[in-house]
């Protein structure tokens, strides 16, 4: 047997439109996604800050000293 056969879905889609009515769902959906822009930008933004912050140049690890002349 299917998890989610054909008629669970009619009946969910029926449920949700009966909850919350056939007006408030696009506005939901757009607010969510609205929500998920923003996410991603400032996400987006904050990728970018941290790429600011790493230096161009690694600097040698190596603490190697030279030889001391006599």
């Amino acid at each position: 047997m299917d998890l989610f056969a054909p008629w669970h879905i009619i009946i969910l889609i029926a449920a949700v439109l009966l909850l919350f009515g056939g007006k408030k769902i696009p506005e939901m959906m757009g607010g969510i996604g609205k929500g998920m822009k923003e996410f991603k930008k400032s996400m987006k933004d904050e990728d970018e800050k941290k790429s600011d912050d790493v230096p161009k140049s690694i600097p040698s690890a190596s603490n190697k000293k030279e030889p001391l002349k006599e």
